[in-house]
């Protein structure tokens, strides 16, 4: 097994970590636990990098894969199992964990050629504001010739506990305006800028306007086919049966001041994730992963 390479370094006012292990390079964030990027030697970038992020103690950071948990999305949105959690306000948008400091516990070899970087979060056992529920929760990152990411919830409480959540990731594409996606023909979606309604997607989907579809019943993989790199990006997902797929487009990332006015062009996101009718309700004792792997493959 080759020996990785690990630098720690600050972006802004963020600790950080650039490793870099069996041909690829990761950038991940303590604060949250965040993977900001993600890229094989010689590859466009996997996971997005973006350029007009901020990197700032206390905020959450518009890039990667940030981490929504105990809720994924607008609160006021999740099923009253989940919001009955809660018991303060105001809510943040996708939870409570994407602006706290994760506790790294370890860079280690998982198998010959993968290297396995574990997070938790100890403020999850019954010391998040508002959110009085014992839950044990690790992130873990597999690095090698793909890149794995889980996020495991335990309930240590005695009483039962509701959540959603997902894992926010950014893919880098070349133009989302020339990429399609594979795996959603003939799944029922919720479409969120159209009153909520439920519709069926037909074909494959592809990007002609801002996007924000909850999309149920997934099959455990979909792939972003990118004719312009040349390439396939196959996300396998686990312990989810929805994923949210989301493109700002022209009007809206202009009104986001942490993304560069054209930088919709360049990613598009893929969330495994629990939403909706898809929320884990953790028994005492039991636990739930959430998780998704991704690999690249030549057209």
């Amino acid at each position: 097994m080759s020996t990785p390479q690990v630098e720690s370094v600050k972006l802004d006012e963020l600790n950080c970590w650039r490793i870099s292990h069996s041909g690829a390079e990761l950038l991940v964030a303590q604060q949250g636990a965040q993977i900001l990027s993600y890229q094989r030697d010689g590859e466009q970038p996997l996971i997005w990098l973006n350029e007009q992020a901020v990197f700032k103690r206390g905020t959450p950071v518009r890039t990667g894969v940030p981490v929504c948990w105990p809720w994924f999305g607008i609160f006021a949105r999740n099923p009253q199992s989940v919001q009955g959690m809660y018991k303060s306000e105001p809510a943040p948008t996708h939870g409570l964990v994407r602006a706290l400091d994760w506790q790294l516990h370890g860079i280690d070899s998982a198998t010959d050629d993968n290297l396995r970087i574990d997070f938790t979060l100890p403020e999850a056992e019954g010391k998040l504001p508002g959110w009085p529920h014992k839950v044990a929760l690790k992130l873990s990152i597999v690095l090698g010739d793909h890149l794995g990411v889980s996020l495991t919830s335990t309930n240590l409480g005695d009483e039962p506990v509701t959540l959603s959540q997902a894992l926010h990731s950014y893919f880098a594409v070349s133009d989302v305006r020339d990429v399609h996606v594979e795996g959603v023909a003939g799944l029922k979606y919720i479409e969120t800028l159209e009153d909520w309604q439920v519709r069926d997607q037909a074909n494959e989907l592809r990007f002609a306007g801002e996007t924000d579809r909850i999309y149920q019943q997934v099959p455990a993989q979909l792939t972003i086919v990118d004719p312009a790199w040349k390439r396939r990006v196959r996300v396998t997902s686990s312990g989810s049966n929805a994923a949210v797929i989301w493109n700002p487009w022209i009007d809206r990332a202009a009104q986001l001041s942490d993304m560069a006015d054209d930088g919709w062009q360049r990613m598009l996101c893929i969330e495994t994730a629990n939403v909706m009718d898809d929320v884990v309700v953790l028994l005492p004792g039991a636990e739930h992963t959430l998780g998704f792997t991704l690999v690249s493959e030549a057209l």
